[in-house]
C-alpha cells in the first residue's frame, strides 16, 4: 500500500530533469512501442545478467585501454589491436566486452558442478568467475613467448583417458606446452592438475604467472602470498597453487608498478603483495636447464571438497569416473575423423554440464533455462543416459509455480510446452509408465497453457494464441510468437498422451480438445496473416511480422516437434527464404541479438532438410563442423569475420546437443510411426571398406545398434537390439540403395544399389 501512493514516476522524472538527464520513463515508453504490449516487458533475469555483464565491461573500460603495455588475454590482444581483423573501435562504447573471441573450454568430471576454463591460448581460470593462470617463456636476450600474443597456437581436447586441454605455443625456437585436467585426490577431493613443459634454443625461464582477469575481463586480485616452505602461492587469502618444485625466484607487482612483466630482470625481495585496486600480479621463474634448455613443472590447485555432491564415487580417479559415465552411451564409428571427434566432444560436454543441475554453458550461461535443458535432455535420452535424464527431470516440479507455470525466466511462454514434451519423450523412449506423483505436475502445466491463451472469439490475428512474450529472446521484441504456440500445441498433445498412460480419460480428452482448438487457431492466424508476407508465404515469427531471421523459430513445427508432415510447403518456403536472405558463409546468420552464425539453428535447418530428403543437409553439417573450435566446441554464435565466439558461452551445450541429435538422426530417426534407418548416411562413408557403426541409441521401441559392412563387393546392414517386440516397422532408406521395408530387429540385410539407367 505504501508504494501505491508515492509518485515514483514524478520523482524519477524530476530528478532526471534536475541533473540534465533524459527522462527514463519516457524512454522506456518509447522503447516498448517497438514490441507488442506485454505483461512482462523485460525479464528481470536477463536484465540482471546484462547489468552484471556490462558492469564487468565498465571495469574493463577503465583497466585495459590505459594499460596496453600489460600482457592481456587473447581476446583483448586481438580486439584492441588496430592491425587485427578483430579490432573494435572503442569511441562511445559504454563498456568493453569480449565480442570477438568468446571461445573457452571447460574441463571437469560428470559428477562435479565445477568448470575450470581454458581459453584459446591456454590461459587457465581454475575458479568460477575468478582470476587466471598463464605461462610464458622469457630469455634474458629478449626472446619472449607470450601465448596470448601468438597468431598460431595448436590446441585440442584430449579424450584418450580423462578429458584434458592440451595447448602448444611456438616462437623462434621456443616451445611451450600445457596440459590441464581435473582429477580427484586420495581423499576424494577435486583438484586442477596443470603440467607446463618448455624447451628453448635460448637460456631463460619458464614462467608461471597469476593474472587478474579471465576470458570475460578483469577479476580482482588484492593479495598474493608465496609460502616458501610448501612452494605454494596463495591468492586473495583463499585459493592455493602448489608447485612440485621450488621456483628460482618469485616476483610481485601491484597496479601502480604496472604488470609484473616489466620487473622480470629484478631480484626477488618480497614474498607478498597487496593492491587496493585489485590488480596484483605475480610470476614464478623456473630455469631452462640442461643441453636442451628445458623444464617441466606440475601444479596442483585444490578446488574444495565433495560434500553434498550427489553420487560422488568414492576412491575413483577422474579417468575411471569418465569411463563409468561413457559406458553404454551410443558410439559412433565412421571414417570422417572430424565429425567423429566432434561427436565425442559433444557427448562429454553434455555429461559435464549436467552434473548437479543442467546448464547450457560453464560460465556465462551457468544458470538454468527450461528451453536449453529440454534440448539437452532430449540428446541425453537418445544417447542412452536414461538414469541421468530421470534425475534431471526430477528438478522440474520444484520450479513449477502454484499456477502451473514452469518458470525459469519471466515472460517466456514456451517452457510449459517444452517440459510436457520432454517428459513425454522420456517415457516413450524409456518405455516406462508415468509415476502417479507426476500426474498433478503435468495436469497443472497443461491447464496453465489452457488459461494462458487469448480468447479465440476475437477477430484479431492472434485470436486463440499466446499473449506477447519475450520468448526465445533471439526472435525479437515481445510478440505473439508461433514458437510459443507450436511448443504449447506439442505440450498439450504430450499431456494428453501422458494422461492416457495413467488412465485419466477425462483429462486426456480435455487436453486433446484444447490441442485441436489451438491448432485451428494457429492455422487461421497463419492463413489470415498471409498478405503481410508479400512474396513469401512461409511461416514468419508472428502474425504481425514480415518474413525475417526470426522465422527460424517457426521451423520448430517440423523439427523437433513433427507437427507438420515431411515436405510441408510452408516449411520448405520458410527455409527457402532463410537460405536466400539469412545465410552467411554457408550457415544461418541470426541478425537479431546473436548477430553471428548460429551452429545449433543451422543444424535445426539441416534436420528439416534431412526429413525432406534434401541432400543440402550434408553441406550444413560440414559447415557447422568447420565452425567448431580446435577443442571441438561451439559458442552460441560465431563472428562472421574472426570465426570466434561473439555471443553467449564459449562452450554452448545446446549446440552440442543438436550435433548429437543430428548425427544420431543420420542413422536412425522416428517419423510417421516407424523407424527410418540410414537416411542421412554420407555416401562417401560407404566407400570405405571399414565398418560404419552407431549405437546403441535409445528409441521408443528400445535400444538399437546399426552396423554397415562390406562383404563380397556388397553392402550389408546389421540391425541389433534388445527388449524388442515383434512387428516393429523399419524403413531402410540408405542413399544410393533401394528402400527396404522390414519389421524385425536382430537381422542382417543385404542392400541393393540403385543402378544408373
Amino acid at each position: 500500500m505504501f508504494k501505491r501512493w508515492i509518485p515514483w514516476k514524478f520523482l524519477i522524472r524530476r530528478t532526471a530533469k534536475a541533473y540534465g538527464l533524459i527522462d527514463p520513463i519516457n524512454l522506456l515508453v518509447r522503447v516498448r512501442r517497438f514490441a507488442q504490449p506485454s505483461e512482462v516487458q523485460e525479464p528481470i533475469e536477463l536484465l540482471r545478467a546484462g547489468v552484471l555483464f556490462h558492469a564487468r565491461g565498465l571495469i574493463n573500460t577503465k583497466a585495459i585501454q590505459h594499460n596496453l603495455d600489460w600482457i592481456w588475454p587473447y581476446w583483448v590482444e586481438r580486439q584492441f589491436n588496430p592491425h587485427d581483423s578483430s579490432f573494435i573501435p572503442r569511441g562511445f562504447a559504454f563498456s568493453h566486452v569480449n565480442m570477438t573471441h568468446r571461445n573457452w573450454t571447460a574441463i571437469g568430471l560428470p559428477n562435479l558442478d565445477l568448470y575450470p576454463l581454458v581459453d584459446p591460448r591456454g590461459l587457465i581460470t581454475p575458479i568460477y568467475d575468478g582470476w587466471s593462470l598463464d605461462f610464458w617463456l622469457i630469455s634474458p636476450d629478449g626472446i619472449q613467448l607470450f601465448p596470448s600474443k601468438q597468431g598460431n597456437v595448436v590446441q585440442w581436447l584430449d579424450l584418450e583417458n580423462t578429458v584434458q586441454v592440451i595447448t602448444y605455443a611456438y616462437k623462434e625456437g621456443q616451445l611451450l606446452q600445457t596440459k590441464t585436467s581435473l582429477d580427484i585426490d586420495n581423499y576424494d577431493r577435486p583438484y586442477l592438475n596443470v603440467e607446463a613443459k618448455a624447451t628453448s634454443n635460448y637460456q631463460g625461464w619458464l614462467v608461471a604467472v597469476i593474472r587478474p582477469y579471465n576470458p570475460e575481463g578483469i577479476q580482482f586480485i588484492h593479495k598474493i602470498d608465496y609460502i616458501t616452505s610448501s612452494f605454494t602461492w596463495k591468492v586473495n587469502n583463499k585459493n592455493k597453487i602448489l608447485f612440485n618444485e621450488p621456483p628460482d625466484k618469485v616476483l610481485f607487482s601491484e597496479y601502480s608498478q604496472g604488470d609484473v612483466v616489466h620487473k622480470i630482470d629484478e631480484n626477488a625481495d618480497e614474498q607478498t603483495i597487496s593492491c587496493n585496486v585489485g590488480m596484483a600480479t605475480s610470476a614464478a621463474f623456473f630455469p631452462l636447464t640442461g643441453r636442451e634448455k628445458e623444464n617441466k613443472i606440475d601444479m596442483t590447485i585444490p578446488l574444495g571438497d565433495t560434500k553434498g555432491i550427489k553420487d560422488m564415487p568414492i576412491g575413483k580417479r577422474g579417468d575411471q569416473i569418465w569411463q563409468d559415465h561413457l559406458n553404454g552411451t551410443a558410439v559412433l564409428k565412421i571414417p570422417d575423423r572430424k565429425i567423429s571427434y566432434l561427436y565425442e566432444t559433444s557427448v562429454r560436454t553434455l555429461l559435464l554440464l549436467s552434473s548437479k543441475d543442467i546448464f547450457p554453458g560453464p560460465y556465462t550461461y551457468k544458470r538454468f533455462w527450461f528451453r536449453d535443458a529440454c534440448f539437452m535432455i532430449n540428446a541425453l535420452i537418445v544417447l542412452g543416459c536414461l538414469k541421468r535424464s530421470r534425475y534431471l527431470l526430477g528438478f522440474f516440479p520444484a520450479r513449477q509455480k502454484l499456477t502451473g507455470y514452469f518458470h525459469s525466466q519471466e515472460g517466456e511462454w514456451d517452457s510449459n510446452g517444452q517440459v510436457l514434451w520432454i517428459i513425454n519423450q522420456f517415457h516413450q523412449f524409456s518405455n516406462s509408465h508415468l509415476p502417479q506423483e507426476w500426474k498433478e505436475v503435468i495436469a497443472k502445466g497443461a491447464k496453465w497453457i489452457k488459461r494462458k491463451r487469448i480468447k479465440s472469439t476475437t477477430n484479431a490475428l492472434h485470436a486463440g494464441l499466446f499473449p506477447p512474450g519475450f520468448s526465445a529472446e533471439h526472435l525479437g521484441p515481445n510478440d505473439y510468437y508461433y514458437w510459443d504456440n507450436f511448443w504449447s500445441l506439442a505440450g498439450l498433445r504430450a499431456a494428453a498422451d501422458l494422461m492416457g498412460q495413467v488412465k485419466d480419460r477425462y483429462l486426456q480428452d480435455e487436453f486433446s480438445k484444447e490441442a485441436n482448438d489451438l491448432e485451428q487457431c494457429i492455422e487461421k492466424s497463419i492463413n489470415d496473416s498471409l498478405p503481410r508476407r508479400k512474396n513469401y508465404d512461409g511461416l514468419p515469427a508472428s502474425p504481425y511480422r514480415r518474413m525475417d531471421a526470426g522465422a527460424i523459430g517457426s521451423l520448430v513445427a517440423d523439427y523437433p516437434l513433427k507437427l507438420t508432415p515431411p515436405r510441408d510447403s510452408r516449411i520448405t518456403k520458410t527455409i527457402a527464404f532463410l537460405k536466400e536472405h539469412c545465410f552467411y558463409k554457408g550457415g544461418f546468420f541470426q541478425d537479431m541479438i546473436h548477430s553471428g552464425i548460429n551452429p545449433y539453428l543451422t543444424l535445426c535447418i539441416a534436420q528439416t532438410l534431412l526429413r525432406n530428403g534434401d541432400t543440402i543437409y550434408q553441406q550444413l553439417i560440414e559447415r557447422v563442423a568447420d565452425l567448431a573450435s580446435p577443442t571441438g566446441q561451439w559458442p552460441e554464435a560465431i563472428h562472421p569475420i574472426t570465426a570466434g565466439g561473439c555471443m553467449g558461452d564459449g562452450q554452448h551445450a545446446w549446440a552440442a546437443a543438436e550435433w548429437i541429435m543430428m548425427i544420431r538422426n543420420l542413422f536412425v530417426r522416428e517419423d510417421l510411426d516407424k523407424l527410418i534407418i540410414g537416411s542421412g548416411i554420407f555416401s562417401q562413408w560407404l566407400l570405405d571398406s571399414r565398418e560404419i557403426q552407431f549405437g546403441p541409441t535409445q528409441t521408443p521401441y528400445g535400444p538399437i545398434k546399426l552396423t554397415f559392412f562390406r562383404k563380397d563387393q556388397s553392402l550389408y546392414l546389421e540391425i541389433t537390439g534388445v527388449n524388442y517386440t515383434d512387428n516393429i516397422p523399419l524403413s531402410i532408406q540408405v542413399p544410393g540403395y533401394h528402400r527396404e521395408e522390414v519389421n524385425e530387429i536382430n537381422q542382417t540385410v543385404r542392400l541393393s544399389p540403385i543402378r544408373d539407367s
